[in-house]
C-alpha cells in the first residue's frame, strides 16, 4: 500500500498506509489525521479537505479541474499547490507523497 505522510500546520507528521483506489480525503479520515474535516464527504461541494502538495509532487498528483478550482477559489489559504484531498486519488505511484494540512479549513 502507498505510504503518504500529512504534515499538520505545527509539523506535527502522520504517516499513513493508503489504500490504492480512495481518495486522499478517505485514507486521511479513516486514519483519523486531524485537520481533514471532510464536511461534504467527498463531493467536491466544499473545501474543507484542503492539502498542499508539495513541489516535487505536483507532475504526479495533477491539477485540479473546474468543479475543484471553484471550490479551492473560495479559499482565502489556496496555494499554487493547493488540492482538495477528496479528488486526488491514491495510486502506487504516490508512494512516499507528502502534502501539508492548513491549520484552518474553510
Amino acid at each position: 500500500m502507498p505510504r503518504i505522510i500529512f504534515i499538520e500546520h505545527d509539523g506535527t507528521e502522520h504517516e499513513i498506509e493508503a489504500q490504492s483506489g480512495l481518495s486522499l480525503m478517505n485514507a486521511a479520515v479513516d486514519n483519523l489525521v486531524p485537520g481533514i474535516d471532510a464536511d461534504c464527504g467527498g463531493e467536491c461541494s466544499c473545501a474543507t479537505c484542503h492539502v498542499v502538495v508539495r513541489d516535487a509532487w505536483m507532475a504526479k498528483v495533477g491539477k485540479p479541474n473546474d468543479r475543484e478550482e471553484s471550490m479551492l477559489d473560495l479559499n482565502p489559504e489556496r496555494q499554487d499547490n493547493s488540492r482538495l484531498s477528496c479528488q486526488v486519488a491514491v495510486s502506487d505511484e504516490l508512494d512516499g507523497l507528502t502534502v501539508d494540512v492548513p491549520e484552518f479549513q474553510m
